[in-house]
């Protein structure tokens, strides 16, 4: 067995001292001795934990021997190492997606919906809300998700979710307008939440109605919940005159505002509430078939994790919560992060890992989690003001929206 002993050298010396014997305050004199060197921060894991300090404290936390022989294993650090400049907007960033793989959504307090490619470059202006944007998703079926057609829908407090269809190629003379092609009626509070069916067929919302109601995003059904589409012209130019949805049912449980849905798996919504509840619903049968008490106000919640069964949420006492509903007995959470100052706005599981998820708080902060340690493993400190928005983009980038009305980007995030 060949063993890289100069390697072994170096990480024992990085545990020891918690710095490399190779580093140096003068970085253009390491770049002078490699000129293919670049400083890559790394992360060591013994016995399935990150370590957050030096050797000696972590064996003493523990309670291990000095003596014990440890397997150590080497990771790439999580944390993003490039800045991408902000995206200005003129209202508050209040909903994001980074489903798309080319495009970035964000929904804004001015009542617009906006498509970001890098760079600062907004090409697409969906407008038509008379309120302010509380969320947004993609509706693209799953893996059509980098498709040139694009299918989102938008939820706002005006209490109208809205479905918008377009090219997603750069127009001539960007930014496009973009009108809906279909209005959805029938709740009567602000909206607050949206998420898509995985086939696209279907939206669902959560409503400060505290109802969540399930949506066709077809543009004509054969049940009737449509209007007549008309045609109009409008200075010499003729446009399509959106039609209006009604609900297909209605889920009635919940109390007080349902602040977030997510629809990861076709049978099952999950729900979080102010009411302090996290519910599963069946699809087929709109009933509660899980019901979480969290004993405080709930703003986000997300699926993921391990077998996409790990249940992520936050709200208004700064900690955030997972909980495992494999298993039985218990409803307590596995894991609490209590990093944050203030309340925890959003959070998301990052797709191709079972350990790492982000949040965003009203503290100002995104953090970075690795199930891993209790530590955040990287935080983001890109927003003057309250984040109120955050999701992963194309695997390696967090991006995020806040009261400081910017959109920005953390790229080059690392995960193993």
């Amino acid at each position: 067995m060949m063993i890289d002993v100069w390697s072994c050298g170096v990480i024992l010396y990085a545990l020891l001292t918690s710095s490399l014997p190779f580093d140096d305050r003068n970085i253009e004199a390491l770049s002078e001795v490699n000129s293919d060197w670049e400083p890559r921060p790394f992360d060591f894991l013994v016995d399935d934990e990150l370590i957050r300090m030096s050797l000696e404290d972590f064996l003493l936390a523990k309670g291990i021997s000095a003596e014990k022989i440890l397997e150590i294993e080497y990771i790439k650090a999580v944390a993003p190492r490039k800045q991408e400049p902000p995206c200005l907007h003129d209202d508050w960033v209040s909903a994001i997606s980074g489903a798309n793989s080319s495009l970035i959504m964000t929904g804004s307090y001015d009542g617009f919906s906006r498509m970001w490619k890098t760079g600062g470059l907004c090409t697409h202006i969906l407008e038509g809300h008379t309120g302010a944007i509380t969320s947004v998703c993609m509706v693209n079926p799953k893996g059509l998700e980098s498709s040139s057609s694009l299918c989102v829908a938008t939820a706002s407090k005006d209490r109208t979710l809205r479905l918008w269809k377009f090219d997603s190629e750069v127009p001539i003379g960007h930014p496009a307008k973009v009108r809906a092609y279909k209005t959805l009626k029938g709740h009567k509070s602000s909206v607050q939440s949206i998420a898509a069916h995985p086939s696209g067929a279907m939206v669902c919302s959560g409503s400060w109605d505290s109802t969540i109601n399930l949506w066709r995003t077809n543009e004509s059904d054969a049940d009737g919940d449509l209007t007549s589409i008309k045609k109009r012209k409008v200075d010499n130019d003729t446009r399509e005159s959106q039609s209006e949805g009604e609900a297909l049912s209605s889920f009635v449980g919940h109390t007080q505002c349902v602040s977030s849905v997510v629809w990861k798996q076709e049978e099952a919504i999950y729900s979080a509430s102010w009411d302090h509840s996290i519910r599963r619903w069946d699809v087929g049968t709109g009933k509660d078939s899980f019901n979480l008490f969290c004993g405080k106000a709930l703003n986000c919640l997300d699926v993921g994790g391990e077998s996409s069964a790990l249940i992520a949420a936050g709200g208004s006492d700064s900690v955030l919560r997972i909980w495992d509903p494999r298993n039985p007995g218990s409803l307590a959470p596995v894991f609490q992060f209590s990093s944050h100052s203030s309340w925890i706005s959003a959070c998301k599981w990052h797709d191709q890992s079972w350990f790492h998820l982000v949040s965003a708080s009203y503290d100002g902060k995104v953090m970075l989690w690795d199930l891993r340690t209790a530590w955040p493993v990287a935080v983001i400190d890109s927003h003057k003001d309250k984040v109120m928005c955050v999701d992963w983009w194309k695997g390696d980038s967090v991006i995020s929206g806040g009261a400081d009305a910017k959109l920005c980007i953390s790229s080059e995030v690392s995960i193993s």
